[in-house]
């Protein structure tokens, strides 16, 4: 999600009102996190799915049918599509594309491509949020390099999850996996809540900084880490059609993302996909 909408984004005085926040930041009960819990495995299962059929010769529109007709037949509603204007059920990105593509027809998938796949499901009143990267066939090794590292920042990141540390020791773990293996990390999108709302406070971001509020976190927190590397430099820009947001010097990208829940002792990764 782009930084400025989040911090743009906070629901109404009223509202807050009505539930158990800090900061801000609502806190889920018992009750919430078990509907979160079934939103979430719904779209672990879709990723699992999705990973599974890609091929060579596919399209992103395939795969974007196939993502939206499984999150209905499991008893949810695509939360991306139609999201301030979203076509999709998937943000679908290849190569140099770092978030947001738009599944197109004519958006073939080839061999050797590092396909990025995100979706997200509403179910009873609360998303689930994750995002995979997907190596499609035979990758370079340094495609396969990044792949690893993303993945391995992200589990860096979650690592920190747990009530009374800060989103700064989950954007440290994340920077420090990355600058190790010199590659860039993305500025300009990073995490966020997730819940009731698709992006809800606080911005979860993946490098240094005093810029943004660096939150201690407490049991209830529901949050959608995903770190975006690039091999090449961090700057990106958007593609004409608005959304889709490409590397600048076209280099490689690759992503990750779970929704996690903070613990009084640790986390719990709603999204898990391990035992699929």
């Amino acid at each position: 999600m782009n930084l400025l909408s989040q911090l743009l984004s906070r629901p109404s005085a009223q509202t807050q009102a009505r539930r158990r926040r800090v900061k801000g930041i609502e806190l889920k009960n018992a009750a919430e996190i078990a509907t979160m819990r079934q939103a979430a495995n719904i779209v672990a299962t879709v990723l699992h799915e999705v990973a599974q059929r890609v091929q060579p010769g596919m399209t992103t529109a395939d795969l974007d049918t196939f993502a939206e007709a499984r999150i209905r037949e499991l008893g949810a509603t695509p939360s991306f599509k139609g999201y301030h204007g979203f076509p999709g059920s998937i943000c679908a990105c290849l190569n140099n594309e770092v978030v947001h593509g738009i599944p197109r027809q004519r958006k073939v998938i080839r061999a050797g491509d590092v396909l990025k796949v995100d979706t997200g499901a509403y179910f009873e009143g609360f998303h689930g949020d994750s995002c995979i990267t997907i190596p499609v066939g035979q990758v370079s090794p340094a495609a396969q390099r990044l792949i690893e590292t993303a993945e391995a920042a992200l589990y860096a990141g979650i690592e920190q999850v747990k009530a009374g540390n800060t989103l700064m020791d989950i954007a440290g773990a994340i920077e420090d996996v990355a600058k190790a293996a010199n590659f860039s990390i993305v500025e300009n999108y990073v995490g966020h809540g997730v819940g009731r709302n698709l992006h809800e406070p606080p911005s979860v971001f993946n490098f240094r900084t005093r810029q943004l509020p660096n939150v201690r976190l407490e049991a209830g927190m529901t949050l959608a880490i995903e770190p975006i590397l690039n091999a090449g430099n961090k700057h990106t820009r958007t593609l004409s059609d608005r959304w889709t947001v490409v590397t600048l010097d076209r280099s490689i990208s690759a992503q990750f993302e779970h929704t996690v829940l903070v613990t009084e002792t640790g986390y719990e990764i709603l999204t898990d996909r391990s035992g699929l």
